[in-house]
């Protein structure tokens, strides 16, 4: 079994920046891909990127290239999403999610990892 939890969201002005942490903790094998997921009200959730734990591959949506970071802390067990110059459509619940399986991207596009975080709040007033 894998456990994560996010913290580190919140409210900012459009422009400004937020950092996303997620614990992990469990199973290493179950959580060899790590990825950032979001919903907003009213829509579909979408991937927002993905990383390889053994080599560091990263994939981003085409909204994150650029502007949101995927990092991780091996040794903490950590997650993190930097997320720079947000838009007010960026406002959404973050979630960290883990899977087996890869290539990581076409876990995240498919929607299909396997463990997931409660989510955490992100809110960008304009």
């Amino acid at each position: 079994q894998v456990h994560m939890v996010e913290s580190g969201g919140g409210s900012v002005q459009a422009g400004g920046s937020l950092r996303l942490s997620c614990s992990a903790s469990g199973d290493t094998r179950s959580r060899i891909c790590m990825a950032w997921y979001r919903q907003a009200p009213g829509k579909q959730r979408e991937g927002v990127a993905s990383l390889h734990r053994g080599s560091g591959a990263t994939y981003y949506a085409d909204f994150a290239e650029g502007r949101f970071t995927i990092s991780q802390d091996n040794a903490k067990n950590m997650l993190y999403l930097q997320m720079n110059s947000l838009k007010p459509e960026d406002t959404a619940m973050y979630y960290c999610a883990a899977d087996q399986r890869s290539p990581c991207a076409a876990t995240l596009l498919r929607g299909t990892y396997n463990y997931w975080g409660q989510g955490i709040q992100v809110t960008v007033s304009s």
